[in-house]
């Protein structure tokens, strides 16, 4: 029996094996060439531009599942129109008149919460997959990671309808896991503008030059395909899913990790989201910090 690397026994090698490429992406073989290999490759992307694209995670013959999966959540969405800034800030929130803060945008997607997903469904068994996790820390050089304890954020499905964008924001955590499961006919693509700023600078500037669209030249765009695996800081890189065109929702799994184990978002936030909120949230009020005085 091969014991997980984050040591709690749980063998789930077998049902990895059934969902990703592991020729590709040797899970099972911690600290072997290839490990190194793909890893050392995953931690360079990231440390260049803070974002990093493992091709063909999910073994091809799943992607049809994956996608039909998607399609499936996607009715149970929470969905609402909100008037947004880039820090998901109060929009009444004391700042000067130039700051960036003040642009007003359009969230238009749509969030499945984690307890709407099935235990069986293919992003639930990567998510609760000690093995992923271990994998998924030492690409982004962190000696461990926990599940968001979160019970609706942990994991969920982002739906981009047509005519409709994730607008320019910055994330919570300093990174992010997602994965493409149905991409739409057109538009939806993910732009980002790598390290615009740092924990110690908000770089108003080059932020307010995005958003009024002046900053072009700090803007990279990325082709995602379904079953790609996204690794991503975007806590300091602005980054926005663009306008969806055609006829066909964008489908993205959301994969939530902390460095700290039991962190649960805060009921505002939440409320945000999935429109309700749970015990837990309730309870974990006025528990939440930071590693870093940026605005949001």
């Amino acid at each position: 029996m091969h014991e997980s690397e984050d040591g709690s026994g749980q063998d789930d090698s077998g049902t990895l094996e059934a969902v990703i490429d592991t020729a590709r992406y040797p899970l099972r073989e911690r600290r072997s060439a290839a490990w190194d290999e793909v890893v050392g490759a995953a931690r360079a992307e990231l440390g260049r531009d803070g974002c990093c694209v493992l091709r063909g995670f999910i073994r091809p013959e799943l992607l049809e599942a994956l996608r039909t999966e998607g399609v499936a959540l996607a009715p149970k969405a929470y969905y609402r129109v909100e008037r947004v800034n880039a820090y998901n800030i109060p929009l009444d929130a004391d700042l000067p008149p130039d700051h960036p803060g003040r642009i007003v945008l359009e969230r238009g997607n749509a969030f499945v919460a984690r307890d709407l997903i099935p235990p069986e469904a293919l992003i639930q068994i990567l998510y609760g997959s000690p093995l992923f996790r271990r994998f998924l820390a030492d690409c982004f050089e962190l000696p461990a990671l926990h599940e968001f304890a979160d019970p609706l954020a942990g994991l969920c499905l982002n739906v981009v309808s047509p005519r409709m964008s994730h607008p320019w924001h910055f994330d919570t955590n300093e990174f992010t896991v997602s994965m493409l499961t149905q991409s739409p006919e057109d538009g939806g693509i993910f732009e980002y503008c790598p390290g615009i700023r740092s924990p110690r600078a908000e770089n108003l500037d080059d932020v307010r030059a995005v958003l009024t669209g002046a900053g072009d030249e700090l803007v990279r765009r990325l082709e995602l395909r379904p079953g790609d695996l996204q690794l991503f800081q975007g806590r300091f890189s602005l980054h926005r899913v663009s306008p969806v065109a055609g006829n066909r929702q964008r489908h993205t799994a959301i994969f939530a990790y902390n460095e700290r184990p039991g962190v649960i978002g805060t009921a505002e936030r939440t409320r945000q989201l999935f429109g309700r909120v749970l015990p837990d949230h309730l309870a974990a009020a006025g528990r939440s910090v930071r590693g870093d005085r940026l605005l949001d």
